[in-house]
Parts: structure tokens; C-alpha cells; sequence
């Protein structure tokens, strides 16, 4: 069955068009209450959001679809998305809902399913849940509809959860953090987690009012936290994106420290502690070779998914892996969590920055990338990857870069663009490689 709505990462596109609409969410509400309502208890689901303008509108209608198939519904206000996954788990919920379009702009939206165990759906339930979007599904009775209640303790109860992933001798006192929130889903408790450990916390990205989410900020727009690290000439610049699921981070030079370098870190720290579960540690196919250089190094595996955290995480579960994530900074920590949480992972940084007693640009840059490429092909229609030429033209590249580099090509689960990537020791033969590429391509379309 083909998809209409759920893509790489739930459900995401532009607020009141495509099937981004209230009435979506609200069928949404309908079709996941239905499929969860297993078991004879009293049903429920919490339901999170980021503080996108669009995010009233959608929570509105989700709790409409929900309670009038009969579940009660928990309403967390603004929460980073692993507070959701934890707060189903923990308030032993049926189903946990994320409002979200992460780093997009807030025109975009998107809705995010957690199952109870806290971990997000599985292939399978999400075409379930698809199918039943077409369908009548069945209401409650006037006497079973749903009642709805926001809580108000959710931000505490995820702030301790924060501060428990760091290990219990470490304190962060003395050390003086920019952390940017973009304007998003953590504006409150990643400022008040960092400041409750001991940090000084210059904060920027903490005024939210419902367009200016990931606006020059966050993760994805690190001028704004490079200059403010220098400006205040802070110790650690930590970046986190519109639902806080990811992390990039800025050393005191103002140098960028990605996803991949993270994960070296944090892999090779646990190992050394014989903590690391696996053998190594998950990432994806756009993960850097000089990361994979690393580990090997050090006997350790690099595996590699497919894009999207949730593949990553597939993989995790599968081979017994506790450390996982993507170049673009969504870290998944299974000792703390069941989905990507840049709080988390930033405490984690945090922590091997106290215990070295090193600057951040010391530590934090374990390896040189291989030089990498990444260029986007936008396309209107038809199946450009399909076509002869364009196939001959990838072979060919392939055989080039064979034992000197890799070369990546996907369409987007997103939006509609190629992405090309090489990667390898030479860096004109990978922008050679890539430029042909994208030519063959942009022909073909």
C-alpha cells in the first residue's frame, strides 16, 4: 500500500494544505484512539506540542478525534518531543502524540505517534492506522465520549528526568553555556535543567510567539549561538531544534561540532567506561567515513541505517546498541530514553567537558571528517533515479570513489529533491563526482 500520509517521521506538511489540516488530525485522533483501545481499562493519550501558531488548532481538533472515540485525553502544552515518549510510558498512556514539524519552518506541522512503550510506531501500525484514515470509524456512545485535562506538572517531571541522565558526581558549576532553544518546544525546560545543575546559562531562543520557531535560531541556523559564544566568551555553545530531539554544538571557538563528532564522543566514552552495549554504535548512511575511521580504530563497528532517527533506532533494538544517531544531531541514548533527546545528549557532552577539564575545542573534535558533499536536485514529477542515463552515470561514479570514499543517493522522504552525497579523500574528485551527478539528474527531470 502506497502512503498518503505518514512519511520518514509522522506525518508533516504545510499548515492548512496537503493533509496538514484539522480535519486531518482530528481523523488522525479518530483512527489512532480506535487502533489503541485495547485491553478493557480507561483509555488515554497525552498530547504534546512545540509552539508553532498552527500547534492550537491541531491540538484542538486531535482532542476533538480522540475523546470522540472514547479516550481520555492529557494535554502537556509545549514539550520537547522525548517528554512526550516519556510521559506516555510513564503515565502508562495508550498512545502519545508529538505536534511538530521539528526544524522546518512554522508554516509547517507535522503529528508524531508514540506507542505506550514510548518508542514511535512501527511500519506496520502506522499503515494500520493509515487505512483506517479512509474508512467510518465508529463513535462513542454520548456516555463514553472522552473527557480532556491539562496537567501542569509535566515540565518538573521531565526537568527531573533531565537531570537524572547525568551522571550523580557530576555537577556543571562554573561553567558558562549558551544555549539556544529556537524558539521552540524547550524554551522552558532545557534553560531551567542546565541552571538547576549548576551552569550559568546565557539562554537566546526562548521567546516564542508562534512564527519565529527555528527563525535564525536552533540547530539548523548557528550564526546567532556562534556569535553569542564569542560575544560572552562562554565555554560551550548547545544548539537544539524546534522539538528538541536534536543537538548540534558550538565549541568555544565557535567551530561546529555535529552529530557524528558527538557520537564519537559519547560511543568512545561509554566504551572506555565498558559501558558501551553492542560493540559500537548506529548511524546512517549520511554519517561521515571519518567517524566510521574512528571507531574502527578503536575496535569498534559503525553500523549503518537507512535516514531518519527511527530507522536508527530499529536498528539499536535489533543488535542490542545503546548509542545511535545522525550527522544532523539527533542523538538516541537508550540508557535514557526511547527517542532522540538533545537535552539529554548535551548533558552527556557536558559531562566529558567536566570530567577532561579541557576546553570544549579540545575535546569535543575527535577525528577530521573526509570531505563531504551534499547537493539537493528539486524535481517536479517522475522517478529521476529510475532513468538509464542517470543509472550509468551513478555506476560509473561508484566504480570511481571504490576503497577512497562513498556516494549517497536518495530521494527525500520530505519534500520533493534528490540528494547526492560522496564523500572521500580527494575533495575535487568528490565535487566532480557529485556535480555529474546532479547534472544527469536535473537533465532527467
Amino acid at each position: 500500500m502506497g502512503r498518503k500520509y505518514f512519511g520518514t517521521d509522522g506525518i508533516r506538511g504545510r499548515t492548512n494544505a496537503g493533509v496538514m489540516t484539522a480535519a486531518t488530525a482530528m481523523k488522525v485522533g479518530q483512527a489512532a484512539g480506535t487502533y489503541f483501545q485495547r485491553g478493557e481499562h480507561r483509555h488515554r493519550v497525552v498530547i504534546g506540542k512545540d509552539t508553532r501558531l498552527s500547534g492550537y488548532m491541531l491540538e484542538n481538533a486531535m482532542t476533538a478525534g480522540f475523546t470522540s472515540v472514547g479516550m481520555d485525553v492529557v494535554l502537556l502544552g509545549p514539550m520537547p518531543t522525548p517528554a512526550v515518549a516519556m510521559l506516555t510510558r510513564e503515565m502508562r498512556a495508550d498512545v502519545g502524540v508529538m505536534i511538530s514539524a521539528s526544524h522546518n519552518p512554522f508554516e509547517d506541522n507535522g503529528i508524531k505517534l508514540f506507542g505506550p512503550d514510548g518508542f514511535k510506531l512501527s511500519d506496520e501500525d502506522e499503515l494500520a492506522i493509515e487505512a483506517m484514515l479512509e474508512e467510518d470509524l465508529p463513535l462513542a456512545a454520548a456516555d463514553a465520549v472522552g473527557r480532556a485535562r491539562r496537567i501542569e506538572d509535566a515540565r518538573g517531571r521531565y526537568i527531573h528526568a533531565i537531570k537524572a541522565s547525568l551522571p550523580h558526581d557530576v555537577r556543571l558549576d562554573g561553567l558558562r553555556i549558551v544555549l539556544d532553544c529556537a524558539n521552540g518546544a524547550a524554551y522552558q525546560v532545557a534553560p531551567s535543567a542546565l541552571w538547576e545543575l549548576g551552569a550559568e546559562v546565557i539562554a537566546i531562543g526562548v521567546e516564542p510567539n508562534g512564527k519565529n520557531i527555528n527563525l535564525g535560531v536552533g540547530s539548523t541556523h548557528l550564526d546567532a549561538i556562534k556569535d553569542k559564544v564569542r560575544e560572552v566568551r562562554a565555554d560551550i555553545g548547545i544548539a537544539l531544534d524546534g522539538d528538541a530531539d536534536r543537538l548540534i554544538v558550538v565549541d568555544e571557538k565557535g567551530h561546529t561540532v555535529d552529530g557524528d563528532q558527538i557520537m564519537a564522543l559519547i560511543g568512545s566514552r561509554l566504551a572506555a567506561q565498558g559501558q558501551l552495549r553492542g560493540g559500537g554504535v548506529v548511524a546512517t548512511v549520511m554519517s561521515n567515513l571519518g567517524l566510521e575511521r574512528f571507531l574502527n580504530a578503536r575496535g569498534l563497528e559503525l553500523v549503518r541505517a537507512a535516514v531518519g532517527d527511527r530507522h536508527v533506532l530499529e536498528k539499536m533494538r535489533a543488535g542490542g546498541y545503546n548509542v545511535g544517531g545522525e550527522q544532523s544531531g539527533h542523538m538516541i541514548l537508550t540508557d535514557h530514553g526511547t527517542t532522540g533527546d538533545g537535552t539529554v545528549a548535551a548533558l552527556q557532552v557536558l559531562a566529558a567537558l567536566v570530567s577532561s577539564g579541557k576546553p570544549a575545542s579540545e575535546v569535543l573534535h575527535l577525528f577530521d571528517p573526509v570531505p563531504q558533499l551534499l547537493r539537493n536536485v528539486r524535481f517536479t514529477g517522475g522517478k529521476p533515479l529510475e532513468n538509464e542515463t542517470v543509472r550509468e552515470v551513478i555506476a560509473e561514479a561508484e566504480s570511481e570513489l571504490a576503497g577512497k570514499g562513498r556516494l549517497v543517493i536518495r530521494p527525500s522522504g520530505t519534500e520533493p529533491v534528490i540528494r547526492v552525497m560522496a564523500e572521500g579523500d580527494d575533495a575535487e574528485q568528490v565535487a566532480e563526482v557529485v556535480e555529474r551527478i546532479c547534472a544527469a539528474v536535473r537533465k532527467a527531470v
